[in-house]
């Protein structure tokens, strides 16, 4: 355990890169030999607007990343944050909490605060409005809301007090999570059932990504299903149901246009009394 986090602590741009290309790569071939739903789409064509905001994400990411390690560094050496002020722990079980805390603040609480706040919920919809979801609809976020997830997760640092070790461990499962529950791929019922008692299984997020209330405004979680069992945000749904796609914005063409996915966010929803 402790060269796993040893590895994280100084891992390189480069590995951190081909954990998301290859989890891409991965998922996009597992997508066309166990399909949960057999989309009638060029893949490619839906793939650009998506990997568009892939990039973007990357960018902002990688220009803010000197935040969290300033923040990383100091609580460490203060002794700052949650699991700092704990009990001395086994090191397997510090990292276990410092993701499981961190999957909170950066994915949980910043995805419920999204669609509860009216203006950061219009910024997600960029998120929502895709209606073929796969792999790469996880990053497709506007850079608006990449820099408010970024300051999610900076919170989380600094309230948790993880450093920058942890902070690469968590980063790094989010991105493989998020790849594996929006990949349009088919697995047991029961397998995904078994999962969702743990982690953020594909049916469950799937039921997320439904274009009408109540089921989208659900299963935030990202990697651990615990939050939203927790916080009474979990919903079943049978998955033959799903509609993908978001009731207020339902004009798919637009909803594939990368011009009009940058300007989404300063749109009027269809529906004004739709009150999220």
């Amino acid at each position: 355990m402790e060269t796993i986090f040893n590895y994280f602590e100084t891992i390189p741009s480069s590995h951190r890169s081909l954990i998301l290309v290859g989890g891409i790569t991965f998922f996009w071939f597992l997508e066309g030999a166990i399909p949960l739903f057999k989309f009638d789409y060029k893949k490619w064509k839906h793939a650009l607007p998506n990997l568009f905001f892939t990039f973007t994400t990357i960018i902002i990411n990688f220009a803010l990343a000197f935040l969290l390690l300033k923040t990383a560094d100091w609580v460490q050496a203060n002794n700052f944050g949650l699991i700092n002020w704990l009990p001395e722990m086994p090191l397997w079980f510090y990292i276990i909490l410092g993701v499981l805390f961190l999957d909170f603040f950066g994915a949980y609480l910043a995805h419920f605060v999204e669609h509860k706040t009216p203006p950061l919920w219009k910024v997600h919809l960029v998120h929502h409005s895709d209606h073929k979801v796969d792999t790469t609809t996880a990053n497709r976020h506007h850079p608006i809301e990449s820099v408010i997830r970024f300051a999610f997760t900076l919170l989380g640092v600094f309230l948790v007090g993880t450093p920058i070790a942890i902070v690469m461990i968590y980063q790094s499962m989010s991105l493989i999570f998020t790849q594996f529950t929006h990949a349009n791929i088919k697995i047991s019922p029961k397998v995904d059932k078994f999962l969702s008692y743990f982690i953020v299984s594909p049916d469950m997020h799937k039921i997320h990504h439904h274009y009408q209330l109540p089921y989208t405004d659900s299963n935030y979680g990202n990697i651990f299903s615990i939050w939203d069992r927790l916080l009474g945000t979990y919903m079943e749904m049978d998955r033959e149901k799903i509609v993908y796609g978001v009731d207020t914005f339902p004009d798919e063409e637009k909803n594939s246009s990368l011009k009009e996915l940058l300007k989404q966010p300063f749109q009027s929803v269809i529906k004004p009394n739709e009150i999220r």
